[in-house]
This record gives structure tokens, sequence and C-alpha cells, in this order.
């Protein structure tokens, strides 16, 4: 078989994985933003180390090497930029208040024109994403041949940083009684346009990415309270 299979790309893989349930999941029946966002942690778990991982393997070929940053980003396309795109799908989906603005069609899911006006934003995010991540492969493959050390910055927002924003804006819910449906978009925006922008971002060290664990653990924590106590459990 083509392709490679060792421990190095384990993490990558099962990332992609997640992020395609967390697809599924998140555009089942109604729509489940919240169980979609516990698959949107789980990639961002495995993005947080499956680089010190495959580093960790001295022998790599050029080749290897190339492969993991292809995959790496393939897999990142997928996971931060189509799913959150689909937890907000689900969003819409469940909102209260979309359900009361006057529709386009009849029987249609979705709201005119506010559906439309959050439709484009997705698409400008995933469009955003693509670029931000072909961009980083073409820089971080010239660097690679110029320098032996690792990267100290990234020019503009990691869309990794997915993982820890859009579950944030969903536990907004806890601290705000409105519906923040239109929230989730407008973060999704702003996001968009700090995946292109030019400004320098140090790279998380060792103790900046178990700082980011341990916030993503409290994330899935409230968010499974959020889930037992809308299902009557607690």
């Amino acid at each position: 078989m083509i392709g490679f299979y060792d421990y190095t790309v384990i993490l990558t893989y099962m990332s992609l994985i997640s992020a395609s349930i967390g697809i599924v999941v998140s555009l089942n029946g109604t729509g489940h933003p919240y169980m979609g966002v516990f698959f949107l942690l789980f990639c961002g778990l495995c993005d947080a180390f499956d680089g010190k991982v495959a580093r960790t393997k001295k022998d790599r070929t050029g080749m290897q090497k190339s492969y993991g940053i292809q995959i790496d980003s393939l897999s990142d396309l997928v996971a931060f930029g189509v799913l959150p795109a689909c937890i907000g799908n689900a969003m819409i989906r469940v909102s209260p208040t979309l359900d009361e603005v006057p529709r386009f069609k009849h029987g249609e899911q979705f709201a005119f024109p506010v559906a439309l006006l959050f439709f484009i934003v997705v698409m400008l995010y995933i469009l955003a994403a693509l670029i931000r991540l072909a961009w980083f492969n073409v820089t971080e493959e010239e660097r690679q041949k110029n320098e032996s050390c690792g990267r100290m910055f990234y020019t503009g927002l990691p869309v990794t940083s997915a993982a820890l924003i859009f579950p944030s804006v969903l536990l907004l819910q806890y601290l705000i009684p409105a519906d923040i449906t239109p929230a989730y978009f407008v973060v999704m925006l702003i996001t968009a346009i700090l995946f292109l922008a030019k400004f320098k971002i140090r790279k998380a060290g060792i103790k900046g990415i178990l700082i980011m664990v341990a916030i993503g653990i409290v994330e899935f924590i409230i968010l499974v309270v959020r889930i037992l106590s809308l299902k009557g459990v607690l």
C-alpha cells in the first residue's frame, strides 16, 4: 500500500477520523452541535502532540517529513475548517430564534436571508483555513531547507486554535440566556480574518501546550455537564 503507517502519523490519522465522526454527528437529524464539539476537542488534543511524537523518530527520511506536513494540513482542513462549519450548521438548525425569522420558502430548514449570510461566513472561513494551510506547507518546506531548528513563530492565527475557540463560544450559553448562534458566526468571521492576518505569534512550547490541553479538558467537562443537563440526567 502507498503511504506511511508508523507511529509518527497515528495521531494525525486519529484526528481525521475524529473529525469525520464529528461532521456526521453534527449534521445528523436536527443537528447536534454540542456532540460535534466533543470531536473537535479530541482533534485538538491529537494535533497538540502529533508533531512532537513525529520528531521522536530521528531517522525519518525527507519523504516521510514531507508526507507528515501534507497529511497534517489535510487533516487540519477537515478537523478545524470543515468540522467547525458543520457545527455552525447544526447550531442554525437547533436555534430557537432563527425559527422565528420569516422563511424564504415554506418548509425550508433555514431562515432567509440570515441563513444565507451565515452560509457566506462558513464558505469564507473554510477558504481562509485552506489558504492558510497551503501557505504554511509552502513556507514550512522552504524553512526546513534553510534551517535545522524548529519553527519559533507563526504568521497569523494557527487553524488549530479552532479547537479551543469554538467550544468556548458554545460554553457562552451558560452565561448568556440569549441564543448564541449569531455570536458563533461573528467569531467564525473574525477567526477567518486572523488566519490570514500578517502578525507574529510565538509557537507554544510544552508548557503552553499543557495549558491549552488543560483548558480543553475543562471545556470537555463543562460540555458533558451541559449535555447531561439537556437530557435531564442532571
